[in-house]
């Protein structure tokens, strides 16, 4: 078995999807954003696509960072990967979610919610896939912020800290600077941290999720932008002067590669 953890950051337009997996063939799902930059499909599905291309019928679990729609557009597919534990932000009450999306997404909430309820359960010990005693010895460490405004619910996300084999990335969801004033107040979030490899950019890579002080305490080889530069406040250069620079191949449409 190889002994190496698969990430895949999926180019899902605006919103946040990823996924892992572990060296035992433990997988995992981070955020449901649906779209392709590639090809300016606004409905690829990469759970569809987990399923039909990879050929995966079950998922270990699935963390959704907070619940605004971009991050959870792909959730009418969940149920066909069957996770079998849910991570999310349970302080946040269904009055509080529904306010904080469009009225027109209420169809999108009303499934988060429902599935939240059938999630609601405690993961009995020896059963949690996020265990590394299980997973192939991948570690996943997840912060939550909890003493910010509720009426934004982007300083509410769930910040992981995955890491393995001495490599590790950190994958935020939308946090703006108050949640990471709060969390950075945390000696164990700064030591979870430190030595971050590769960071996902948080809020899409805009300004508003732009933190100088969190870079007071990693300073990432790689740092993924899911915003382009287009974007009117895209602090895409801000992460460039702050990422040290790792050399990355990949093969998209136009066969290219490219270096952070």
């Amino acid at each position: 078995m190889a002994q190496q953890l698969d990430i895949i950051f999926w180019d899902v337009q605006h919103g946040n999807a990823a996924y892992l997996n572990t060296p035992n063939g433990k997988t995992f799902v981070i955020d449901l954003g649906v779209g392709s930059f590639d090809n300016s499909d606004k409905t690829f599905s990469p759970l569809a696509h987990l399923k039909s291309r990879y050929k995966i019928t079950s998922l270990g679990g699935v963390i959704i960072t907070h619940p605004h729609t971009d991050h959870l557009d792909d959730i009418f597919r969940f149920d066909s990967l069957s996770p079998k534990v849910l991570y999310k932000s349970r302080h946040l009450t269904g009055a509080e979610i529904r306010g904080a999306n469009r009225p027109n997404d209420k169809v999108i909430i009303d499934k988060y919610l429902e599935i939240d309820r059938r999630y609601s359960g405690k993961v009995e010990p020896g059963e949690d896939p996020f265990d590394p005693a299980l997973n192939g010895g991948v570690s996943f460490q997840r912060f939550i912020p909890l003493s910010c405004g509720r009426g934004n619910l982007n300083n509410h996300s769930v910040v992981t800290v995955v890491s393995f084999a001495g490599c590790k990335a950190l994958i935020p969801g939308d946090n703006e600077k108050p949640s990471w004033t709060e969390l950075l107040a945390k000696p164990q979030f700064v030591k979870a941290i430190t030595g971050t490899h590769i960071l996902l950019a948080p809020h899409h890579g805009r300004e508003q999720g732009f933190c100088e002080e969190l870079f007071e305490h990693i300073e990432p080889l790689l740092t993924i932008v899911s915003d382009g530069s287009v974007c009117d406040t895209s602090a895409r250069d801000r992460y460039r002067s702050r990422s040290r620079g790792w050399k990355v191949w990949g093969i998209t449409v136009n066969q290219r590669s490219a270096t952070a």
